[in-house]
């Protein structure tokens, strides 16, 4: 069996959660089979790895356009009995190839354009056309992968006509080598922290799924002893941006021990945030499954999610962290019907995390016990591979 793996993001151009799970699925399957990787980009140096840049008729254009230029490239050098795109970036050349050379294709949802019309402020009208690569693509294949049971529910939601037999859960999973405690205290303090004291860290790029400003508006009631630490950077559009900095600046003036870092932080820098972080906060209104929170937790956090999307069926509520009820306005935003209620409810949680250090401790040292157990790579590879079986027996 010959795979190409189809992606937009691939190391070292990696700068959300599809990125890390298409390298760490490669990684996972060359262990029993050939995987030749097809992502966005430069030249790569990895062996059977070969990248694509916007072809150069197309500089200066719609971003969607540019995507669907790469994948007209993709496709025509796919050369494997099966392909396997991973976001609506790479569904448009997993879709052309299985035309194209008549293979299967197996596409795995991260998100969906449908549950984030927040992107039309990014792509204006390519909106419209990335909905359309992923609809299309979506609609014709031959498997479909959800990240997890609540992304399934969302893609039979969106895409109506879909066979539910066709759509598979394969959760997303975690290198516990690489992400594991890492006591650094003087890494930590090099960062603005203290180590000694309590903190609340956040980590996610500046957009509007990953609910940061609903976090900063609760951070308004924490004790005043709690530092906030966000590792946030990236944002969508310079809105966003706006909205963000106007809130910290604001949060700022009111209370001490604010920090955020908006660099692109070391795996080890992080690693030792998390292993000194009382608690891991997520205040997503979508997430798919979250690979935030399992790196926390691989590294002995707690974590304090919204109860959206995948984050319940990773975290555990009371055993390795606590989930904050969210009522959701139905427009595909993810926006809660009641904001002030849900900052409220968001700080309430992370109050009682840090109020109690040693319970977030116990929760943490399950959390990474739960990662070990349920989301381990070589659990996701092989589930993988049956997937890819099955789909060409």
């Amino acid at each position: 069996m010959r795979v190409d793996l189809l992606t937009k993001e691939y190391p070292p151009a990696i700068y959300g959660g599809a990125g890390v799970h298409a390298a760490e699925l490669v990684k996972a399957l060359r262990e029993s089979i050939p995987v030749t990787v097809r992502c966005f980009g430069e030249p790569r140096d990895e062996p059977d790895t070969v990248g694509y840049p916007v072809p150069s008729e197309l500089d200066g254009s719609n971003g969607a356009l540019q995507t669907l230029g790469t994948d007209l490239l993709i496709a025509q050098d796919v050369a494997a009995d099966l392909v396997h795109s991973h976001t609506w970036y790479a569904n448009g050349a997993g879709h052309l190839a299985k035309l194209l050379h008549g293979i299967p294709h197996v596409v795995t949802a991260h998100s969906l354009e449908p549950l984030r019309p927040w992107k039309a402020e990014q792509l204006g009208g390519g909106y419209r056309v990335s909905s359309w690569l992923e609809r299309t693509a979506f609609e014709a294949a031959d498997a479909v992968v959800a990240v997890s049971n609540g992304m399934r529910a969302d893609i039979l939601r969106s895409y109506p006509d879909l066979d539910p037999s066709l759509v598979h859960t394969i959760y997303n999973g975690i290198d516990l080598s690489a992400w594991s405690p890492n006591d650094d205290p003087d890494l930590v303090r090099s960062l603005g922290v203290d180590p000694d004291a309590p903190s609340i860290v956040f980590v996610g790029r500046i957009t509007r799924q990953k609910g940061l400003p609903h976090l900063l508006r609760a951070a308004r009631m924490l004790p005043g002893d709690v530092q906030l630490v966000l590792c946030a950077g990236a944002p969508d559009t310079p809105e966003i941006m706006s909205e963000v900095t106007g809130l910290v600046r604001e949060l700022q003036q009111e209370r001490s021990g604010v920090v955020w870092i908006d660099r692109m932080l070391e795996r080890r820098e992080l690693t030792a945030l998390l292993t000194a972080a009382t608690t891991f906060v997520c205040p997503s209104v979508y997430e798919p499954l979250g690979i935030v929170n399992l790196e926390a937790m691989a590294c002995g956090a707690a974590v304090v999610g919204t109860g959206t999307g995948g984050i319940p069926e990773v975290v555990a509520d009371g055993v390795t962290g606590a989930i904050v009820p969210i009522d959701q306005v139905d427009d595909g935003t993810g926006s809660p019907t009641d904001p002030d209620r849900f900052a409220r409810d968001l700080a309430e949680s992370l109050t009682a995390m840090v109020s109690d250090p040693d319970a977030a401790a116990a929760m943490g040292r399950a959390g990474r016990e739960r990662a070990e157990r349920e989301f381990s790579w070589a659990r996701i590879a092989r589930d993988t591979l049956d997937l890819y079986e099955s789909v060409l027996s």
